[in-house]
């Protein structure tokens, strides 16, 4: 049997913006569970760039690609300018993700917030 070792989060700050209640109640589970500190989860871009505006300090951001039709990526673009990491979430395939973010990891809706809240950490 395969098992890892609990995400040891503790301390860090991390932002999640998604506008699926049930997907943003699982990724804030999943960052609590390892002793992180949720920011948000904020459900739409305007949300994310205030709080950001506000000098909100964070170590990681799980974004959501597609908030209520709109996208995502001005907040990438902020949370960039802040070296901070992030990781991408969506239900859509490639071909929405502008090619700047090729190094940035997607997970396929429905994703397994364990595992984004790992990769997310493990490249940080």
């Amino acid at each position: 049997m395969f098992t890892t070792a609990p995400l040891d989060l503790s301390g860090q700050r991390v932002l999640i913006v998604e506008d699926e209640y049930f997907a943003a109640e699982a990724l804030r589970q999943a960052v609590t569970a390892g002793g992180g500190k949720v920011v948000g989860p904020v459900a739409s871009v305007e949300e994310a760039l205030v709080l950001l505006e506000g000098g909100e300090v964070l170590d990681a951001a799980i974004l959501d690609v597609n908030l209520g039709g709109d996208k995502v990526f001005p907040v990438a673009v902020a949370l960039r300018r802040h070296a901070v990491p992030i990781v991408f979430v969506t239900g859509y395939d490639d071909w929405i993700i502008p090619q700047e973010y090729d190094d940035v990891p997607v997970f396929r809706k429905p994703a397994d917030p364990d595992n984004v809240v790992r990769l997310l950490f493990e490249r940080s």
